[in-house]
């Protein structure tokens, strides 16, 4: 099922975190104010939108959520290709961190497939025998 994979992709990140946060706190673009709290919240979004895939009941409004979340953590992404910071401590070449980008647009139409409205069942037709 593909939204195992999901899970264990958000939940997975969201832990690295918190395991490594310096990470995420050098990618943040220097205009957001208090870096270290937004990678924690950020972190807990992720782990409990990973979470919330599992349910069905709570399926939708944590893919809506991860969406969200998805672009608001974008310009952080938008920022390390930008000023070509390095990822985790590694110096990626400047077309790798581009290639990053669209993979977060991925994500967000693999969130956005649990977020549609479930199917309403065909109308019945009456059976006029």
């Amino acid at each position: 099922m593909l939204q195992w994979g999901l899970t264990l992709f958000m939940v997975g990140s969201g832990i690295n975190h918190f395991w490594a946060p310096g990470a995420y706190v050098a990618m943040m673009p220097a205009i957001l104010p208090w870096p270290l709290g937004l990678v924690y919240v950020s972190g807990a979004f992720e782990i409990l939108g990973g979470l919330g895939l599992i349910l069905r009941a709570t399926r939708r409004p944590a893919a809506v959520g991860l969406i969200a979340l998805l672009l608001a953590v974008f310009p952080a992404n938008v920022n390390m290709a930008v000023n070509h910071l390095p990822l985790a401590g590694h110096v990626l070449p400047a077309w790798a961190l581009w290639a990053r980008l669209p993979f977060q647009a991925l994500f967000i139409v693999w969130a956005a497939w649990y977020a549609r409205p479930p199917r309403k069942p065909a109308p019945q037709l009456l059976d006029k025998r």
